[in-house]
């Protein structure tokens, strides 16, 4: 398939620039798959859509304090830097704004919260083919314990203002744990502890599974046809509970419901690999699954899903789970798409949910 089969037109004023006033207060289109039938619904309905024995998984991936800025001593110049992956101790490959003219040897002195100088400073070891740089950290023991007071929540490029204190609590799920994401598992940002105790109290099973989201979520799909795209590799983990929880309901015909699509792209991983009798185990590892139609899905059953981006892997991902092994998803989900453009339905990260069923 082509890439550019995966566009659609979208009026800018129906981008999130901001999150509900309630994390649970956003809409929820409801499309089943088997019919193409389109519902409108509210989020909190989801303690009616989802039932007593249903799984449900949750990526509890916490969102860095990635977004660094600072200045070149040489010239004074402002440059922003977006951690992105962890090398090592105080190495990393980031994003550099503007990053064309940074060569090899740059040094940058980062500034803190306040934009005042710091100690901090990153020198520029390498920089890749894509124009992504390497960068070592000095003047800290490790980078990661100065983000509190260097770095800033990295709202994506669509949301066209600054990061500020309300995003440090929106911007992060309430169940998130272990840090290591430089974007949020916005499907998640959905839930308050009092729809998760309430969707407990029903009887539904809620665990979690861990993908730090970068790149590979992220990345532009630069390449004319889908199977030309390499995805970058992503860390994730699959804890114990959450693989028994799993095979117990498949093995009993219950739903698993995936909150997002890292966390499809965990099970699925997860799958892949499996060996044992078919079961999953516990895992952990990383992962460059490129989900697109056709696809089979081994594992998940329901999936709840925000709004994405056009062309981008997300979108060919719920494309795929709209008509699993067919080609027919991409209709399904653009038609559902062009309704939502039409109900002013808010996109993308703080915007609306979508479930599909």
């Amino acid at each position: 398939m082509r890439t550019a089969e995966f566009d659609f037109t979208l009026p800018l004023e129906l981008i999130a620039q901001s999150p509900a006033d309630a994390r649970d207060g956003s809409r929820l289109l409801v499309l089943e798959r088997r019919t193409g039938l389109v519902k409108h619904r509210r989020f909190r309905d989801v303690l009616d859509l989802f039932g007593p024995g249903d799984v449900l998984v949750l990526n509890n991936s916490r969102v860095l304090r990635a977004r660094l800025r600072g200045r070149k001593p040489s010239s004074g110049g402002e440059v922003e830097l977006l951690l992105v992956e962890e090398i090592g101790v105080n190495d990393w490959w980031t994003l550099l704004r503007p990053g064309k003219r940074v060569r090899p040897g740059t040094e940058i002195q980062l500034c803190t919260n306040t934009g005042g100088p710091s100690t901090l400073h990153a020198i520029v070891q390498e920089k890749n083919a894509e124009g992504h740089c390497r960068v070592r950290f000095s003047g800290t023991p490790n980078i990661l314990a100065e983000l509190e007071a260097h770095g800033e929540i990295p709202l994506p490029p669509y949301i066209g203002r600054a990061a500020g204190a309300g995003d440090d609590t929106r911007y992060q799920t309430v169940f998130a744990r272990s840090a290591g994401s430089v974007a949020a598992p916005t499907a998640g940002l959905h839930f308050t502890s009092e729809v998760l105790a309430e969707l407990r109290a029903r009887g539904v099973h809620i665990h979690f599974v861990t993908l730090h989201v970068g790149l590979g979520t992220f990345a532009p799909v630069k390449a004319d046809h889908l199977d030309d795209h390499v995805m970058h590799e992503e860390r994730f983990e699959l804890p114990s509970d959450t693989a028994d929880a799993i095979n117990a309901a498949q093995r009993e015909g219950r739903r698993v419901i995936a909150v997002g699509t890292t966390t499809v792209r965990v099970l699925e991983s997860a799958a892949a690999v499996s060996t044992l009798n078919s079961q999953l185990s516990t895992q952990r590892g990383r992962t460059r699954i490129f989900i697109h139609p056709p696809y089979h899905f081994r594992i998940v059953d329901a999936l709840l899903t925000n709004f994405h981006l056009p062309q981008s892997t997300l979108l060919m991902l719920v494309s795929a789970f709209a008509a699993p092994g067919e080609l027919r998803g991409r209709e399904l989900i653009l038609a559902a798409y062009a309704e939502a453009v039409r109900e002013r339905y808010r996109f993308f990260s703080y915007g609306d949910a979508m479930l599909i069923l």
